[in-house]
């Protein structure tokens, strides 16, 4: 399914879901339950989202999904009480942080491969700011969103900063590596 369609009034409410799903997981200690038949059919379909959580422009915490494997607003959910309590960069949001936690939804389009002949031909392929990477070789495997972007503009940089968190050499290649490339829309 393609979330182009995403409307201001569908956004809106994926972002209340989300501030929703953490203060229930600050009472509660876990995500909010999602009632589909609350939603329309266009947030029931079957997406892939990522939930980044910023505090002080600070990033606070992001956990998301890379394949759609349920309805869009139960992922939402989901994701948004992970980023707050099960990232393990940090310890769990309190509620003094709550009021003040910047929520953005990053909802993925499906990834596609990249046919690349050497690093210096991906290099060339990648679309700053446009696409987010999914990287793998053998057990080593990350992903950066298009948002990263803003902190690593230039292709080269990207894709280094890509392979460390991969748990790669920033120099490595190797003929077995895998890039696919996806969207995202995004909204805070």
């Amino acid at each position: 399914m393609s979330f182009t369609k995403l409307n201001e009034a569908d956004k809106k409410t994926l972002l209340d879901v989300a501030k929703k799903s953490i203060y229930h997981g600050l009472k509660n200690q876990c995500a909010l339950p999602v009632d589909l038949n609350a939603y329309n059919q266009l947030l029931n379909e079957h997406g892939a989202s990522f939930v980044t959580l910023n505090l002080n422009h600070q990033l606070r915490g992001c956990i998301g999904a890379l394949d759609a494997f349920q309805p869009l607003v139960k992922d939402v959910s989901e994701h948004a009480y992970a980023a707050a309590f099960k990232d393990p960069r940090f310890p769990p949001v309190t509620q003094k942080e709550f009021e003040n936690l910047e929520v953005h939804i990053s909802v993925l389009t499906k990834s596609t491969a990249i046919d690349f002949t050497d690093e210096k031909d991906l290099q060339g392929q990648l679309q700053p700011g446009i696409d987010g990477l999914i990287l793998t070789d053998g057990v080593h495997k990350a992903t950066f969103l298009p948002s990263v972007w803003e902190q690593l503009p230039q292709p080269e940089d990207f894709l280094n900063h890509l392979k460390l968190k991969a748990g790669l050499e920033k120099n490595y290649w190797s003929n077995n590596i895998v890039v696919l490339r996806y969207q995202t829309i995004s909204f805070s």
